[in-house]
């Protein structure tokens, strides 16, 4: 990763929600893996997290030493099927799992019955990439930066709306965020996904969306929508043009996606570290790096420890926020 981002993802230091990673001897030898590994995607092909994982893949087999590394997808109840298939399987490393930050962090407040707890249930083995988003308005609504669309939303509370992807998503619960730390008022509109969305936005019926750049940027160029601030801790080189939140006088204001691969929790630790490598041999390639890029990512290739600090730092920020929110898919 750049230097900037790199310091950005392991800031935070981790809390003791997150079981400790068990210490191992570093020169114990580990016959790993004996056969292909399994790397299942809990959504169903051709998504985000797929493509990533598709990208990924090829690069972990090159440094399992031509071991297959086998692209399962296993969607349904927004990747909660996927878990729990990878949840229970034999902790040998064999079978791994992709997740993004609905499925290892939004989901520890959302679904409070679910049979699998990531935080119990997973152990993290690397952070593969990030997902910055950028704040974009409809061309109807009359603000050009993030203070005049924070004011537009004090001088009419609950009449501004923004879409999102449904219930609990990163959408509504980004935009919840922005609402809290601003003292604000907005209305949310659901749609069955966050492509959806764009079509209301240009017809004038909906008014804001916090969604990736990647997905946001050919409608932004084309002037059909106009981006407000981007979400991240500095500016993207999708959208070099756009300022962040925290530039414009939103301190610490920053929402990311991820996608993070995990392996089950019982997993031993000279197998996690395995995988890690694997994982970071293959992201930090420069093909495969580009390939990300190109897909609107921001390729990372964490140590485990790395990766687990990240994650509990997301924990820490958005468990409060879905609490605070009352929002529940139970």
């Amino acid at each position: 990763m750049r230097a900037i981002a790199r310091r950005t993802l392991l800031a935070a230091t981790g809390a003791a929600s997150l079981p400790p990673r068990v210490a191992w001897s570093q020169g114990a030898a580990v016959e790993f893996p004996r056969q292909s590994v399994r790397l299942v995607v809990p959504f169903a092909p051709g998504g985000a997290t797929d493509v990533v994982a598709r990208i990924v893949a090829p690069g972990m087999q090159e440094a399992f030493g031509g071991r297959p590394v086998v692209i399962e997808n296993r969607g349904g109840a927004g990747g909660l099927i996927g878990a729990e298939a990878v949840a229970t399987a034999p902790p040998d490393g064999h079978t791994i799992i992709i997740f993004t930050i609905t499925n290892a962090v939004l989901m520890v407040g959302l679904a409070r019955n679910a049979r699998v707890d990531p935080r119990r249930d997973f152990a993290p083995v690397s952070l593969v990439a990030t997902l910055p988003m950028v704040l974009t308005v409809g061309n109807h609504v009359p603000v050009r930066n993030l203070q005049e669309l924070i004011a537009l939303m004090r001088a009419r509370p609950g009449r501004i709306t923004y879409g999102s992807a449904g219930p609990g998503s990163i959408n509504q619960l980004g935009a919840y965020l922005l609402n809290q730390r601003t003292g604000t008022q907005a209305e949310h509109v659901p749609y069955r996904g966050a492509g959806l969305v764009f079509a209301d936005m240009i017809a004038g019926n909906v008014d804001m969306l916090i969604e990736g750049i990647s997905s946001q940027a050919p409608y932004i160029r084309n002037g059909q929508v106009r981006a407000i601030a981007v979400l991240a801790p500095e500016r993207n080189p999708l959208l070099p043009e756009v300022p962040t939140a925290i530039e414009q006088g939103l301190p610490g204001f920053q929402i990311m996606n991820f996608m993070g691969i995990y392996a089950p929790a019982a997993t031993p630790p000279a197998v996690i570290t395995r995988l890690e490598k694997a994982v970071c041999d293959a992201v930090r390639d420069e093909t495969v790096a580009r390939r990300l890029r190109e897909a609107g990512t921001e390729p990372a290739g964490t140590t485990a420890d790395e990766f687990r600090t990240f994650w509990q730092a997301q924990l820490d920020l958005w468990v409060p926020v879905v609490e605070a929110s009352g929002i529940r898919i139970d």
